[in-house]
């Protein structure tokens, strides 16, 4: 089983989602997303990798990632022509994996809820006095819960600036497949990667212990060494 990170938005689940908890089994269309066009940007430990065939389906393309998770490709709706891979393309793309239940549909990804954190996310106005918002990158927090909240808050006003909570991250552990972030709790229990088959890093861990550990591989903070290092979109 493969560990993943994936962003459920505070709109969709107020809008279509069900509510949800910690050890809850679900399935849910994902979409890969730019990461500099999710909450102004600035993403890190929360990215994903995926490797495989794009495919068509239904008029919507995605990739059967080569280790066994589906995603949609997304489309940069700034871009005046679709730029993403054709049908039949092997692609090797990093984003930001979100759930998408609006528009078309393509096969879902299910598996396991391991940890539920809400994402408070920062907003300043984009003029003095314009009453219009824009996300604030790098700015947001992460906090630990048992449940995905149905309804999400927003703090007060404060000269041009807000925090709101904006949906939550998940992690989602789906069978079959592997990621970076399994890949990074194998090495942070002392698990050798070689020869370690998918899911080890979760075996013997109590639900609590597995939720803290996994806080602790999801920060907000971009690490120094790598905040310059560029995103990688499709290719």
């Amino acid at each position: 089983m493969g560990l993943w990170h994936v962003i459920y938005e505070d709109w969709q689940v107020e809008c279509c989602g069900t509510p949800f908890s910690v050890g809850d089994e679900v399935s849910w269309p994902l979409l890969l997303e730019d990461a500099d066009r999710v909450f102004g940007g600035g993403w890190h430990d929360q990215l994903s990798k995926v490797c495989g065939p794009v495919e068509d389906v239904g008029g919507v393309r995605v990739v059967r990632e080569e280790t066994g998770l589906t995603a949609a490709l997304g489309v940069d709706p700034d871009e005046d022509e679709d730029r993403r891979p054709l049908p039949g393309e092997r692609i090797r793309s990093v984003g930001l994996l979100s759930v998408e239940r609006h528009g078309a549909r393509w096969p879902e990804a299910g598996g396991r809820v391991r940890a539920v954190q809400v994402l408070t996310q920062a907003y300043r106005e984009t003029a003095p006095g314009s009453r219009t918002w824009e996300p604030v990158a790098g700015e947001r927090r992460l906090r630990l819960v048992e449940r995905c909240p149905k309804r999400f808050t927003e703090g007060p006003r404060e000269q041009g600036r807000q925090w709101r909570e904006s949906g939550v991250l998940v992690t989602l552990d789906v069978p079959g497949t592997d990621s970076w972030l399994s890949h990074a709790l194998r090495e942070a229990r002392g698990i050798p990667h070689q020869g370690a088959a998918p899911g080890t890093e979760t075996e013997g861990l109590p639900a609590p212990e597995l939720a803290l550990l996994l806080e602790k591989l999801s920060t907000t903070t971009t690490p120094p060494k790598h905040r310059d290092r560029p995103r990688r979109r499709h290719g």
